[in-house]
């Protein structure tokens, strides 16, 4: 565990801890939680449970934050600070602060007070987990058994932690259950991937033959408790064990070669269907099922028929998704930027501040729209080189950068830094607008059209003029 040093702001922390040492007294049904921001990135922490907002604070002249919450639900929360966040558990009575520092946020990240216990131990083994990651990749090239027995000691290692802390510490049942799962869904998920990984790394054409024995954690794991829906890496851990159901089962019974999934309509139909049957808890089949339409439509990009018949199983199996206008208009945005049909016709605005619109703009030409930002300063240096390098190479299209999320003289300013052409510059005022329709997803995206129309909505800057 890392040194803590104390802000003399944390001075009156003593009155609680001694306060709480009563063991009579009755727990508040209150939570305190508040922190002071070294670097804020932003001028207010945001508070959620889920994907539900509970309250935002404003920081004040001394950089720090406050909540009271009256009567909430014992649980996992999280604290947004954009763009970073991070989990914090709450419990009645809990008088928790906290200090970081937004160049290091996670590391610098320290909980005090009621309630710092099992916080900080979720840190640490956050913090772990990052640092493993490099071990975990050079392990995905073992054979199987070398690659369950590693895991399961790195496994071990974090629950003997675990159970130190509940010998020293007073941990409820609720929050000994989160820090449990925090620690053995990311162990189970590397081996979900394994198969897969190792497949890659050996350049073989079929998954390795795995020991009997390989899965019996499953045996274990729950998909219906509804207290561990947000936390992450339960979350992967579902994700990653539904794509390694569906791959082997189709393996199995579906039209493959090589053992590689080739029909993405049906596997993702398949996956739909696996977790339909298998997943109780509403809010995780919810999101999973955005996960998985999400996983088909932005990365597959089939045809616009396959499209329409996923989307209608979508709609047959979670017809009440809490997502399904977030999905109906991703569909939408797709089917509307398929080759052959004219680009949106999405209004920007020039350096003059004139209102242009794409189709205008790609009026009697070969045109390449691009997008950048100017929160991703390294993304606007490559994408101003590579502009550069295409402009040589293909003279007979012309680039055309739409900026998003940046406001009018930041934008002029990092348009003359990065020494676009400003004739071939534009801002899109409505960012909303503009990404539902031209689906602005990754950000080295580009969409290739000719004469307006569209010859491919989801190009790349640079894989796809090679």
């Amino acid at each position: 565990m890392r040194y803590v040093y104390m802000n003399k702001k944390l001075l009156y922390l003593f009155l609680f801890i001694l306060a709480g040492c009563n063991e009579n007294k009755e727990v508040s049904p209150n939570v305190f939680f508040s922190g002071e921001i070294v670097n804020p990135t932003s001028d207010h922490v945001v508070l959620y449970k889920g994907d539900v907002f509970i309250d935002s604070s404003s920081l004040d002249k001394n950089r720090m934050f406050s909540f009271k919450l009256d009567s909430i639900e014992d649980g996992l929360y999280h604290f947004n600070h954009a763009p970073e966040y991070q989990y914090v558990y709450l419990e009645k009575g809990d008088s928790l602060i906290i200090r970081l520092n937004t160049v290091d946020f996670d590391e610098s990240l320290v909980y005090s007070g009621p309630g710092e216990e099992i916080n900080n131990f979720m840190m640490e083994i956050f913090l772990a987990n990052e640092g493993e990651k490099g071990l975990i990749d050079r392990l995905y090239s073992v054979d199987a058994e070398s690659f369950s027995r590693k895991i399961d000691s790195l496994e071990q290692l974090k629950l003997d932690l675990l159970n130190e802390l509940t010998l020293e510490s007073n941990i409820s049942e609720k929050a000994l259950q989160i820090a449990k799962a925090n620690i053995v869904y990311k162990y189970a998920t590397y081996k979900e991937r394994y198969p897969f990984r190792h497949k890659k790394l050996s350049a073989k054409k079929e998954v390795p033959k795995l020991p009997k024995e390989f899965y019996d954690y499953r045996k274990d794991l729950t998909y219906n408790n509804k207290n561990f829906t947000y936390l992450r890496p339960y979350y992967e851990y579902m994700v990653n064990h539904f794509g390694n159901l569906s791959s082997m089962s189709c393996s199995n019974g579906c039209d493959i070669k090589d053992k590689m999934v080739k029909n993405h309509l049906h596997f993702n139909k398949h996956k739909l269907k696996l977790i339909d049957s298998l997943v109780e808890e509403k809010e995780l089949k919810d999101n999973l099922f955005r996960n998985v339409a999400y996983d088909y439509l932005l990365k597959v990009h089939d045809t616009e028929a396959n499209n329409k018949i996923f989307i209608e199983v979508f709609h047959a199996l979670s017809g009440n998704n809490k997502h399904i206008t977030e999905i109906d208009d991703l569909y939408e945005g797709i089917r509307n930027i398929q080759p052959n049909k004219r680009i949106p016709n999405i209004e920007v605005s020039n350096f003059k501040g004139e209102k242009v619109s794409l189709q205008n703009i790609a009026k009697n030409n070969k045109t390449v729209f691009y997008f950048w930002s100017g929160a991703n300063k390294k993304h606007l240096t490559n994408m101003s080189k590579r502009v550069l390098e295409l402009s040589e190479i293909k003279p007979n299209y012309n680039f055309v950068g739409i900026n998003i999320r940046t406001n009018t003289d930041d934008w002029k300013a990092l348009t003359q830094k990065a020494g676009f052409n400003y004739s071939n510059q534009y801002r899109a005022d409505n960012f909303e607008e503009l990404t539902k329709a031209l689906i602005v997803y990754p950000m080295n995206k580009c969409i290739i059209t000719e004469n307006e129309m569209i010859v491919d909505a989801f190009g790349d800057m640079y894989r796809s003029f090679k």
